[in-house]
């Protein structure tokens, strides 16, 4: 009888798991079967989105774009072929005056003096030092224009570098590697190199992404002697850190090959009014981003392993407390910490600390850093930009010296402006100035992206009111160009 018994038991629940795991079964390929309907009903593609352009710089064209000349060389071929597969093909769609290609709109980038989605060099007569900036992940060199001036004028030789898949149509990073963007970057910094003399510096200065690829370069200097070192990075808002959400997008990259699929390779489909920056965002960017900074972590724990991080450059790191982009606090977890070369410094700004917005919080944001702070000793320089007190608007440095422990508090000249509750991923290298997403731009005519902060009804616009709400200029940008500047000035003699 028990027999008996436990054979119709061991059927039953046989039975019970089958049906168990097609319940599972079923609901995982509804579940994606929901998730790919949602996608493939958004707007339909339109050519800067499909567009493959050919004439972009790729890891495998090394062989024959040796220098920066045959760089930009090639840039030309290829803006030649943006103008031919996307603008005429966008000519017969309907006007719109927010589209960046169709000739002659708000947006397009041809209408400004200088189309700062290009590579650009600035050369003093008698340079003291070079610098190669990179810009972010479906970004341009507009992004770095501003610090590039301000480096000019004090002598340096600046190249403002375009990596590949950016500045051109959003399906450049559809196909673009993050060892195409490498590549150029090195391209570049030889570049800068040959423009200088034996004992004077190259600095990268990177800004998101681009910061990334600055600390991919300085890794790969140091064990490759063909490669001139960097002697000093500095790096803004810097993606260290993304969310291994993103080793996913591999996967949804993938079937956007199939099709009818093709909106799957987009992580946003959007209107594209920005003449510098892409507001359709690929799968396989993000996807690029996570394989980056993965790269970097088996990088720098094999120098680790071998010989330690002594010859890493001096670096220079500045980031909003909050950003919803990149990791705060993989910049320090997983850069910083892994250093023992000496003069580097992180700089934080904290969040308005008013009392009208502390209670809106979620959740603080500093709870990370104050664990930070109770270390014995950092083996970088600190300062955290934060608020006097709960009642004030002006902003205090809070600096920690690395050799002592030592704190010191500094008044600054910087105020919180009114309503502005932190700082954003997007906003650091661009002053309130700026004629595109300034608060006070400098120029009257032309698109003011920063000044697009409305009250009314919802769903009214063509863009999101959480883009709106972004911040896209920092307040502080003067005080932090001084600092990069004077890091930079700072440099020890060789």
């Amino acid at each position: 009888m028990n027999h008996k018994v436990f054979r119709f038991m061991k059927v039953y629940i046989k039975a019970f798991l089958v049906k168990i795991l097609y319940v599972v079964f079923g609901s995982l390929v509804g579940a994606v079967t929901l998730y790919i309907f949602l996608l493939t009903s958004r707007p339909d593609l339109n050519p800067w989105q499909t567009v493959y352009l050919d004439e972009e710089f790729t890891a495998e064209k090394q062989a024959e774009i040796v220098s920066f000349d045959d760089y930009l060389k090639l840039e030309d071929k290829l803006f030649l072929q943006l103008s031919s597969d996307v603008y005429s093909k966008s000519s017969v769609l309907p006007r719109n005056k927010l589209n960046r290609f169709q000739d002659g709109s708000l947006s397009d980038p041809l209408s400004y003096a200088k189309n700062w989605n290009r590579s650009f060099v600035m050369k003093p007569e008698q340079p003291r030092g070079g610098v190669l900036l990179l810009h972010g992940l479906s970004d341009s060199p507009y992004s770095i224009k501003t610090l590039a001036e301000a480096l000019y004028r004090n002598g340096y030789f600046v190249l403002g570098l375009r990596m590949p898949g950016n500045g051109t149509a959003p399906s450049g990073l559809v196909h673009a590697s993050w060892q195409d963007m490498a590549a150029a970057v090195k391209i570049a910094a030889k570049h800068v190199s040959s423009q200088l003399e034996n004992q004077q510096p190259l600095i990268i200065l990177g800004y998101s992404m681009g910061a990334a690829q600055a600390v991919n370069y300085a890794l790969d200097a140091i064990e490759d002697k063909n490669i001139r070192p960097a002697d000093a990075l500095v790096l803004i808002s810097p993606a260290i850190g993304v969310s291994a959400v993103a080793a996913l997008a591999v996967w949804q990259s993938r079937l956007s090959s199939i099709p009818g699929l093709e909106k799957l390779a987009w992580s946003s489909i959007g209107p594209e009014y920005d003449p510098f920056k892409y507001n359709s965002f690929a799968v396989n960017a993000g996807d690029q981003m996570y394989r980056l900074t993965q790269t970097i972590d088996s990088k720098l724990s094999t120098l680790q392993s071998r010989k330690g991080t002594g010859e890493f450059p001096r670096t220079l790191a500045l980031i909003s407390l909050v950003d919803a982009t990149v990791s705060t606090h993989a910049v320090v977890s997983h850069l910083f910490d892994k250093l023992d070369n000496a003069g580097n410094e992180f700089a934080v700004f904290d969040i308005n600390r008013r009392e009208v917005f502390t209670p809106f919080l979620k959740d603080d944001p500093i709870v990370d850093y104050r664990a930070m702070l109770k270390r014995k000793q950092l083996n970088f320089d600190l300062t955290l930009y934060t608020n006097k007190s709960v009642s004030s608007d002006s902003v205090v440095a809070h600096k920690w010296n690395q050799s002592d422990g030592h704190q010191t508090i500094e008044q600054t000249e910087m105020v919180w402006p009114a309503y502005v509750y932190s700082l954003s991923h997007i906003a650091l290298p661009f002053p309130p100035t700026d004629s595109l997403y300034g608060s006070v731009p400098e120029h009257e005519e032309g698109l003011h992206i920063g000044l697009l902060v409305t009250k009314g009804e919802k769903g009214i616009f063509n863009i999101s009111a959480s883009n709106m709400l972004r911040l896209r200029y920092n307040p502080f940008y003067s005080h932090m160009q001084q600092k990069i500047i004077g890091f930079i000035k700072d440099m020890p003699a060789k």
